[in-house]
């Protein structure tokens, strides 16, 4: 694997991670909306990632050459992660007795509250943050490795 492909692929776990630190401080931020525009409480977003296929040079030309060859060589393909979807948590509603709230229900007096837990979220966000951390790390480490190798033509 060349080193601008190690890039590449700890800039899609930056990005990732960004998203994922984003949303989760997007479920914070509503954590007590009781309205949205959909007419209920918030719903907790989550975010799903994938695998990103990413093919280096040599791969490409090989999948090219292909056709004309009866025996194609072994394709070597990197990855990195995408964000496949946003997704809508499926928990139920906290529901909250206070029936002075103008969203609480007139007959029992309980507002739905959204389904976001604090203490989940900030556990999410500590994982989101270490994991950007990696990635930036192996960004300084890889960089590192480019000025040294560039040293050894001197």
């Amino acid at each position: 694997m060349d080193l601008m492909m190690a890039l590449r692929i700890s800039g899609t776990g930056l990005a990732a991670h960004r998203t994922k630190m984003n949303v989760i401080a997007m479920n914070l931020a509503n954590a007590e909306t009781t309205k949205t525009l959909d007419g209920g409480p918030y719903k907790r977003q989550m975010v799903v990632f994938e695998e990103n296929a990413m093919d280096d040079f040599k791969s490409t030309l090989d999948r090219e050459q292909e056709e004309t060859l009866i025996d194609p060589p072994q394709k070597k393909t990197f990855t990195g992660v995408n964000v496949s979807k946003i997704v809508e948590s499926q928990e139920d509603f906290r529901l909250v007795y206070n029936p002075s709230h103008p969203h609480a229900d007139p007959i029992t007096g309980y507002v739905a509250m959204p389904n976001v837990d604090h203490v989940t979220e900030m556990a999410d966000m500590i994982v989101a943050q270490r994991a950007y951390e990696a990635s930036a790390q192996a960004i300084s480490n890889t960089k590192s490795m480019i000025v040294k190798a560039l040293e050894i033509g001197r």
